[in-house]
């Protein structure tokens, strides 16, 4: 049996990667120039991007949570997502 090695296997594009070609993607629309047949596959990539995104974040939230640990037991600490409405 091969040894395991530390480094984590990275699946696709990374969420940096996935999130900035979203941001292109959406300033080009945005923009006006594009026709109907570009507007929908944009839209169609820019909504698979946007899934992707959040299945990422959500395992992201997942690890985060599992790695939040006092004397033994697992607490969870909701993100504070009142920071924009103040």
């Amino acid at each position: 049996m091969p040894p395991k090695t530390s480094q984590p296997k990275k699946k696709g594009v990374d969420f940096e990667q996935s999130l900035s070609t979203l941001e292109s993607l959406v300033n080009r629309m945005e923009q006006g120039d594009m026709t109907l047949e570009e507007s929908l596959q944009a839209f169609e990539t820019g909504i698979a991007l946007t899934r992707e995104c959040q299945t990422r974040l959500a395992a992201a939230e997942q690890q985060v949570s599992k790695l939040i640990e006092q004397q033994g037991t697992i607490h969870l600490e909701p993100f504070d997502t009142d920071e924009g409405d103040a």
